[in-house]
This record gives structure tokens, sequence and C-alpha cells, in this order.
């Protein structure tokens, strides 16, 4: 069977650390899950172009084009990866909004895996405080590991903590994905029930 693994990138810049997180942290989810026999596909939704339709559904309640497409790729995903850069020690208005526009069920059961950026590694609380809390809100299942990247974090060709927490962080995902039980909470979708990570490692 196929996953589908939907990573969700809020970067402003071209190019953009946060795309280069979240590019980092797919492919290492991917090669989890290949190795535990599970083919995957990746879909990318980059949330910088999509900036005036979301503002437009904010206004209008109604997603199309584009932004129709990058809701139904979250939807239907067995897992998310969800990155945003950060601004006054928070998440980026671009991430709360696209997560705005989504229904409040569409995530439930999800094993989602949450990152951040930013400049200094003063904001790495921002996973913990801010953004963990909006995916508990929608019911997502969010993996221990959060990843953080400051700058600096970018500077070293060589293996290092970030490395080490993006592979941990990949791994806890793969096992969510490939030990929970299935269930379909809403719209005759699949998702994946919440379990105690314990048990989900000892399934897998």
């Amino acid at each position: 069977m196929t996953r589908h693994l939907a990573v969700v990138s809020a970067g402003l810049g071209n190019p953009s650390s946060t795309r280069l997180l979240a590019d980092r942290l797919s492919a290492a989810a991917a090669r989890a899950l290949e190795a535990l026999g599970e083919p995957i596909v990746v879909d990318v939704v980059e949330l910088r172009p999509l900036a005036h339709a979301l503002a437009d559904n904010m206004l209008t309640g109604f997603a199309a084009g584009e932004l129709a497409e990058a809701v139904a790729q979250v939807r239907r995903a067995d897992a998310l990866i969800a990155v945003t850069p950060v601004f006054s020690a928070s998440y980026s208005g671009l991430f709360k909004s696209f997560f705005d526009v989504l229904d409040p069920e569409s995530l439930t059961g999800t094993p989602v895996l949450v990152a951040a950026t930013a400049g200094t590694a003063r904001h790495s609380l921002v996973l913990d405080h801010a953004v963990r809390p909006l995916f508990s809100y929608l019911r997502a299942v969010v993996v221990p590991t959060g990843v953080f990247a400051a700058t600096e974090d970018f500077g070293s060709t060589a293996a290092g903590p970030l490395d080490e927490r993006i592979e941990r962080a990949a791994s806890e995902l793969a096992a969510l994905v490939t030990g929970a039980a299935r269930t379909r909470p809403h719209g005759g979708e699949d998702r994946l029930e919440s379990l105690p990570f314990e048990e989900l490692l000892r399934r897998a």
C-alpha cells in the first residue's frame, strides 16, 4: 500500500531555509518508511505562492485552484510534515492561515512532524509553546521529537545535532504511520487512531 506524505513549508524567501529543512525532513521520513517496506509518495505544499488565495479564502470561505489542491493533498495524507519560520516568537501568519482554512476535522488522528526555523536558537521553544498546541487542538498525533533549526545549524556540511534530530523525528513519524490502527473518523477517509507512542513502536 502506497503511503502519502504531505509536506507544508511556510518559508517566505527564495531560497528558503524553511523549505531546505522541509526537504531534509521529507527525505529522511521517506527513507524511514521505505526501510519498513512502505512505498511513499511525497506531496510538497509551498505556501508562499498561495498567499493571495489564502487571503481570498479567509474573506469568501471558498478555496479554489492551487489552494484547493493543496488542501486536498493534506486531507488525504497518511502523515504530515509542517515547517514554519518563526516571527515574534511564534509561527508565521501564512502558516497559521493555511491551517485555519482546513476543516477542523481534517487532521484528526494524522501523524504530524512539526519543525521550525529561525535566525537564532533563542526561538527554539516555539515548537512546544506554539506549534505543538496548534496540532493538538486539531487532534493530530504529534511525534515526540520536534525539529528546530537556527541559521547556524545550516553552516556545517558534517553530520551534527540537527541531522540526529531529523533522523529521530523521521523514525518516530514512520513508526506512527506503520504501527497505528486505522479508523475512519470523518468523511469516509482513512485516518490513524491515537495510540500511546510506546505501543506504536512495539507494533512497528
